[in-house]
């Protein structure tokens, strides 16, 4: 059966020492999950070589799809669709004409430089030999090529390693990274805006595996708007995989927090019921860190006090990967991922229910607390824990 050979770069991995082979390990894995969807149509074969993944895949299975799919796993930096020969000069140069001359007809290419590089030092010919040489049968099998060393149209890599030399001219940029779950895992909390996806979409990129809760005010909150969250989140499952999303109906806390406490505090003392909440479920769950889309500024709750104050709720660390992103540049990486457009969708989330006119930007914890002393913060938080639900979300 003819297959089609994909070589992938692991890029930091390579820097993992004696722990190099258990990320390999992990990235093959899933790798084999990004794939495995399309093995109906024909045979995947993954192995490792040398710092290098080869992924053989039966022709059936369409070329572009795949590699869009691979690119996606945490931990690649980069891949390349290489034709597969013999290590002999005289097939490699054969194959080369081959390969160019497809170029010329696809792409209108007029100048090339060739990149060679020999893994096995026994080899015979040096790299920058197997460069001069390939670079020679090109020009004479190809008539209409020049070579340009400083800006080609086409720069063609030849690789020559074990048994076989690979040729290609394309590395495609992937995710790059870790490979998810090699980092512990993060509970993710997960509104119905812009950062929330990307703070979960780059603690993954860290190999951190996420679950996620979503917290809610319904009635007051729509039906439109959990929906709305469950795309999201969706879409973040490309990238990671099925995740569980925990949805919680805050608003029994919402309602008492109002009724006793100053308005100014309202956004803070809701906020650190959620931490709580989440904390609760994360331990439940043996996830060690919660994950907030949380940036340095943006809103009321989000000053430096403010984040102090949210902080002091709860006993595990809490993960801040945009504190310091430029709105524009979270906004950037929502488009790269695919999040942004669900993301701005008109539909209300629980922290505009009840929303102060006045929010304390430079809050006191001790005065915090005080209010807290209004509440029955154990009673409270058995009832909002009692609406729970857990949605599992898959590609």
């Amino acid at each position: 059966m003819e297959m089609n050979t994909i070589i992938i770069r692991s890029g930091e991995i390579a820097l993992k020492g004696l722990n190099k082979p258990y990320f390999e390990r992990i990235l093959v894995e899933k790798i084999k999950q990004h794939t495995k969807m399309f093995l109906s149509k024909g045979p995947i074969e993954i192995k490792r070589n040398q710092g290098l993944i080869f992924l053989k895949a039966s022709k059936e299975i369409p070329l572009d799809e795949l590699v869009y799919e691979i690119s996606k796993v945490f931990g690649i930096a980069s891949v390349s669709h290489a034709i597969e020969m013999e290590r002999d000069m005289e097939v490699i140069g054969d194959a080369a004409v081959t390969y160019m001359k497809q170029l010329i007809k696809e792409k209108g290419i007029k100048t090339f430089k060739v990149e060679a590089k020999r893994s096995d030092k026994t080899y015979p010919v040096t790299s920058p030999e197997i460069a001069r040489i390939i670079g020679a049968k090109i020009l004479v099998g190809c008539k209409v090529l020049k070579v340009d060393v400083h800006h080609p149209d086409c720069l063609l890599y030849v690789d020559v390693r074990g048994d076989h030399a690979y040729i290609y001219e394309e590395k495609i940029a992937a995710q790059g990274g870790l490979p998810l779950g090699t980092n512990g895992r993060g509970m993710l909390l997960l509104s119905g805006g812009i950062d929330s996806p990307v703070a979960g979409f780059m603690m993954a990129k860290r190999g951190m595996a996420i679950e996620a809760v979503h917290y809610h005010s319904y009635p007051y909150t729509s039906k439109r708007a959990q929906q709305k969250v469950e795309r999201l989140a969706k879409i973040l499952c490309q990238y990671v995989g099925k995740m569980k999303v925990h949805t919680v109906n805050l608003l029994p806390a919402q309602e008492e927090i109002a009724r006793v406490c100053p308005e100014d505090e309202m956004t803070l003392l809701v906020r650190r019921f959620m931490m709580r909440i989440a904390q609760d479920l994360s331990l439940e769950k043996d996830c060690g860190f919660l994950i907030t889309g949380e940036n340095l500024g943006q809103v009321a709750s989000q000053t430096a006090e403010g984040l102090v104050v949210t902080d002091a709720a709860v006993n595990i660390p809490v993960l801040r990967p945009l504190i310091a992103f430029d709105k524009v540049d979270i906004i950037k990486k929502a488009q790269e991922i695919g999040t942004f457009e669900t993301s701005i969708e008109p539909f209300e989330d629980c922290c505009t229910v009840f929303l102060p006119k006045h929010p304390s930007t430079r809050p006191k914890l001790e005065d915090i607390l005080a209010s807290e002393e209004k509440l029955d913060v154990v009673a409270l938080t058995r009832v909002v824990m009692e609406s729970r639900k857990v949605i599992e979300i898959k590609q």
